[in-house]
């Protein structure tokens, strides 16, 4: 069992010149056979493994990770979370998520430095007003905290938009709840909390294929010799379609680089989150001052985690375009993940046509914000071999080499497996009692309704009327 953390135990190790920390998890070996083998150590296949632990009581458990723990995606993104999103579907894995991480320092005993400092999707022109609208809108019929600001509240948070600014933003979407979390942090928080309740976790152990019986799973064969297991769950994100192909499973998923920057430090200039819906560039402030940006995904298919000169430019000019001063900052660092990216863009979470081995893949570039959902999922599928009727919706097709599969559809109206439940409110009936379209989602909103009126009846920055206002 780790040492619990506390100001006390600081207090005392502070005492005897901090030399009696243990190890925060075990350096484990292989064990000939377990009950699950989770396959990927980032935060995904850790979280997995302590929610089997925790929820289900399951801790003959290992989870394999071929290089270090957190070196691969969780390493490497931007640290924001949120659950702004337009689908029901979307929404409720997203809001479980953001949710979990509110409480995640608290039951793992690790700071996970969750800051909620807020998330503002910011517009510049109509056109982006209207997509602000119907997001904060399809947020709130969600049940998901949104509000739709205009120039006056965003020049609030944004201390450098003056009203001789050039370029005016006209609105934006502001959640509360989101904010970041220290990517590493989230890592050893899981693995610490995981190793505690009896978990196995073994580095420097990479896959090489899967042990077959009868046409199940039995197993997975490593670097270090053959693991049995009753169940196999894989979690290795932009590197699921090759790891899968080795069970003869074609995944419908491209594997593309998502690049991310870190500037020099600077005085505290960026109190929120920022994310832009005309460029899609998103940028935050570091705790040590860093400005830590990215941008959309280099959309040439790739396994090397760096990116290249063209796409950088582009995430840079679109974040001097928004900060003008930020373009005297040097850059210290510049790094891509490997996102697994399918075409509907919703993750897969469910089995695979292979029997034993189930998934928890194609969460796209939103992978480190879903962490504790991804876990929680994958945790009660291996421990029931069922999903929940969240996570049926949001899975999509998986082929063994080209064959259809089906899967189980229908509105997503719970999430169970150890966590609170979450009821969506219903949505609005019309006249005769149908749903309303989702364009007409204003109408439920006066007071949004009526801001995007008054914002949108403005001139679109060909000139500055609030400049003229004064």
């Amino acid at each position: 069992m780790s040492q619990r953390y506390s100001a006390l135990a600081i207090f005392r190790e502070g005492l005897g010149g901090h030399k009696g920390w243990p190890q925060a998890w075990r350096k484990a070996k292989p064990k000939p056979a377990y009950d699950f083998v989770v396959v990927g150590g980032g935060g995904h296949g850790l979280a997995t493994a302590y929610y089997l632990a925790k929820i289900h009581g399951r801790t003959r458990v290992a989870v394999i990770e071929k290089g270090w723990l957190g070196g691969g995606n969780t390493g490497r993104n931007t640290t924001i979370v949120r659950s702004n999103y337009f689908h029901p579907e979307s929404v409720a894995l997203y809001d479980l998520a953001l949710r979990l991480y509110e409480g995640l320092s608290r039951e793992l005993n690790f700071n996970v430095m969750l800051s909620q400092r807020g998330i503002l999707n910011i517009s510049h022109t109509p056109a982006q007003l209207e997509i602000a609208a119907r997001l904060a809108n399809a947020m709130q019929l969600n049940g998901v905290d949104a509000d739709l600001w205009g120039p006056d509240e965003i020049r609030l948070p944004l201390m450098s938009q003056s009203l001789d600014s050039r370029y005016l933003p006209n609105g934006g979407v502001w959640q509360r709840r989101g904010g970041t979390a220290r990517h590493d942090a989230v890592a050893w928080g899981f693995a610490r909390a995981a190793d505690s309740l009896g978990v196995d976790i073994v580095e420097n152990c990479e896959v090489t294929g899967f042990v077959m019986r009868n046409g199940a799973c039995a197993g997975v064969e490593t670097n270090q010799g053959e693991i049995r297991a009753e169940a196999v769950g894989v979690a290795v994100a932009g590197h699921s379609s090759q790891l899968m192909a080795k069970a003869g499973v074609k995944l419908p998923i491209h594997s593309y680089a998502l690049q991310a920057m870190v500037t020099e430090p600077v005085k505290p200039c960026l109190d929120i989150v920022l994310l832009h819906l005309g460029t899609g560039i998103y940028a935050s402030q570091s705790d040590k001052g860093e400005i830590v940006f990215g941008g959309g995904l280099d959309r040439v298919p790739s396994y090397g985690q760096r990116g290249n000169p063209p796409m950088q430019e582009i995430v840079v000019s679109g974040l001097t375009g928004m900060f003008p001063a930020f373009a005297q900052l040097k850059l210290m660092r510049q790094w891509g993940g490997i996102v697994d990216v399918v075409p509907d863009s919703s993750p897969i979470i469910g089995p695979s046509p292979t029997p034993g081995i189930f998934l928890d893949c194609g969460w796209g570039t939103g992978g480190f914000k879903a962490i504790p959902a991804g876990g929680t999922l994958l945790a009660h599928l291996l421990a029931t071999g069922s999903t929940t009727r969240s996570a049926a919706p949001s899975t999509s097709a998986v082929s063994p080499l080209g064959a259809s599969s089906t899967r189980p559809r229908g509105p997503a109206s719970l999430i169970r497996a150890g966590c609170d439940r979450i009821e969506p409110p219903p949505r609005s009936q019309g006249a005769k009692g149908s749903p309303r379209k989702a364009g007409r989602a204003r109408s439920e909103f006066p007071g949004n309704r009526d801001k995007f009126r008054e914002i949108s009846s403005f001139p679109a920055n060909s000139e500055n009327p609030f400049r003229k206002a004064q």
